[in-house]
């Protein structure tokens, strides 16, 4: 117990660094060597959502030129920005949906807490959740005959899990690789650090953002090249948008709200999908078990970042998350159809 305290003390022990802009970004620049899969998808819009006095979020979206068949909002991982997901955004549009991209308080183009602009830090994942509900309720907003599905990835899915829970009216999710959580000395030196403010501080060891700093394929997320080095590139192009490691608070805030989502799983009443790399952690059995109407897809061999895997595995993936988006447009129909019914008799 005292040398675990220990170890969190010591983990708190800070780099020097500088102030930096933690204002939003509204810089756009599509870096020199992406291929055109991976560009801003047609008629995509940049906005933003703040929800009283906590950081001004980022948000994309990109429509059809007909009333969409769903909406549907994706809540982006850890370091990601909604450039990440644009070509994944963009075969979604493809089949008639609307997909708006909600990137993180403290990431991607959103508004910072804390200096450096490139350290991961939230003092909890509640603004999230907040602005998550936010936009469903007063962006997105939910129309007869067209279901809002959320899609999160990472600590994406942890914020989905517990904006549903806390009564958010959705007509589906699906989660994508939630993350392995176990107390780690980083989380327990975020707790211990909230009492002095250490936990918005670089811990020891902390490195910034650099030209060097390992693509997504590098860090295990993908066995595909080009897909892994987008994030990277979108930063290279775009400062603004650059994520080194988290904070110790940032890694407290991820272990709070993953237990109080698994806590109260029960409470969910809408279909959901999870998607996994095999073999699933037995959490995730557990939680889908938990869940009426839940199912579970692994694709062995995969990295947990599918939406930038080889299409190996990403197609196999993207036709489980399409067909679960149809089956949700398709209810969503046939209840339209039979309150008209009702409304002319």
């Amino acid at each position: 117990m005292v040398r675990g305290l220990f170890v969190a003390l010591i983990l708190l022990i800070l780099p020097g660094c500088g102030r930096g802009d933690l204002s939003p970004s509204t810089e756009s620049r599509t870096p020199p060597d992406l291929a055109g899969r991976f560009f801003p998808p047609s008629g995509w819009a940049w906005g933003w959502i703040q929800v009283g006095a906590q950081p001004a979020q980022r948000y994309g979206v990109a429509s059809t030129s007909r009333v969409p068949r769903a909406n549907v909002m994706i809540l982006t991982g850890y370091g990601e920005s909604a450039e990440t997901w644009f070509e994944t955004v963009g075969d979604l549009t493809d089949q008639g949906y609307a997909v708006w991209v909600l990137e993180r308080a403290g990431q991607g183009g959103s508004q910072r807490y804390v200096p450096p602009r490139d350290l991961g830090h939230t003092p909890s994942f509640d603004p999230d959740i907040a602005a998550a509900k936010a936009m469903v309720r007063q962006v997105v907003r939910r129309r007869s005959g067209v279901p809002v599905v959320l899609l999160g990835y990472a600590d994406g899915a942890v914020v989905t899990l517990r904006a549903v829970e806390e009564g958010l009216q959705v007509d589906g999710m699906i989660l994508v690789s939630l993350p392995s959580i176990m107390e780690t000395p980083l989380a327990s030196a975020g707790l211990l650090g909230r009492f002095v403010g250490a936990d918005r501080r670089p811990p020891l060891g902390w490195r910034p953002w650099s030209r060097s700093t390992p693509d997504d394929r590098a860090h295990g997320l993908t066995h595909d090249s080009w897909r892994g080095a987008v994030n990277k590139a979108w930063q290279t192009a775009i400062p603004d948008l650059r994520m080194s490691a988290p904070s110790a608070g940032w890694s407290a805030a991820l272990v709070e709200a993953h237990s109080a989502a698994r806590r109260v799983a029960g409470r969910i009443r809408n279909p959901l999908l999870i998607t996994a790399a095999a073999p699933a952690e037995q959490r995730d059995r557990a939680l889908c078990q938990a869940i009426s109407g839940c199912v579970l897809i692994t694709l062995p061999g995969a990295g947990p970042a599918l939406h930038l895997e080889d299409d190996r595995w990403r197609a196999p993936w993207l036709v489980a998350v399409l067909g679960f988006i149809e089956a949700r447009a398709d209810a969503a129909r046939a209840v339209g159809n039979r309150r008209g019914t009702d409304h002319q008799r």
